[in-house]
């Protein structure tokens, strides 16, 4: 077992067009999402009495179509960003964990916790082989 992080094996850089399939998961939970924010929006009728607004719709789909595109470029900032989405809907769902008022919703809050975890988990080690790649690659890009 290494003694310092120095020993570790530095993770191997992802290959031309290698996408591993969290980072692909990751891109299809963000599509689904921007497509299911502009639908949401679009089929609600009065949806400035339910709290939201068409602009921002659009501008959460746009983001989030923004962030699956980057992702699929393996981009680290978008994986990053996904990440910070990722954990924030842990936390959310931890909180509404908590409050759960039947089996069946702390159910779903459980999977959301369990399965966002895993994702998030599994794209650390993505996000560790871009960043070796861009290492490898130089401060030209």
């Amino acid at each position: 077992m290494p003694r310092d992080a120095g020993e570790r094996a530095a993770p191997a850089p992802l290959g031309e067009d290698e996408r591993p399939r969290p980072l692909l998961v990751a891109v299809g939970v963000c599509l689904l999402l921007a497509v299911g924010v502009i639908v949401g929006a679009l089929t609600v009728h009065d949806l400035s009495r339910h709290g939201g607004s068409l602009p921002g719709a659009v501008f959460l789909t746009v983001a989030l179509a923004a962030l699956a595109q980057g992702m699929y470029r393996r981009r680290y900032w978008a994986v990053l960003g996904f990440e910070a989405l990722l954990a924030f809907q842990i936390l959310v769902t931890s909180l509404a964990l908590v409050v759960a008022s039947t089996i069946l919703a702390a159910g779903i809050c459980a999977l959301s916790i369990a399965l966002g975890g895993w994702l998030f988990w599994r794209l650390v080690g993505v996000m560790g082989r871009i960043q070796a790649g861009e290492r490898a690659r130089g401060p030209s890009r």
